[in-house]
């Protein structure tokens, strides 16, 4: 799959996402990588940044929270296209949730691990 095909089906998860929900989203940016850091290279997505629910009078001025998705791992990790479809697109709610503040633990008990 190409970069191109991957960043498609990320903005197609990003679609996914409620729109009640995107309208709470602030100040984050989402990227495609095709490798994550080599300390970690089976890291499906990264979430870097303040989660709302840790952000206070204090937060102003700051660069925007970052989710990078990363491309190579999961096409490494899946066996077809609709398992790619559908890795994606849980790795996306998954970043997504560290910006609302819900810990790994959480989203695991939930499928989205």
């Amino acid at each position: 799959m190409t970069r191109e095909q991957f960043e498609e089906l990320v903005s197609q998860a990003l679609d996914r996402i409620p729109p009640e929900l995107t309208r709470l989203m602030d100040n984050v940016a989402v990227f495609v990588e095709d490798e994550p850091d080599p300390g970690d290279p089976e890291l499906l997505g990264l979430y870097e940044g303040t989660p709302l629910t840790d952000r206070g009078e204090w937060y102003a001025g700051v660069l925007p929270d970052r989710i990078t998705i990363y491309r190579g791992p999961t096409l490494r990790m899946c066996e077809s296209q609709e398992d790619v479809v559908a890795e994606t697109e849980i790795t996306v709610v998954h970043e997504i949730a560290h910006h609302f503040g819900i810990d790994d633990e959480r989203l695991h008990a939930l499928g989205y691990g």
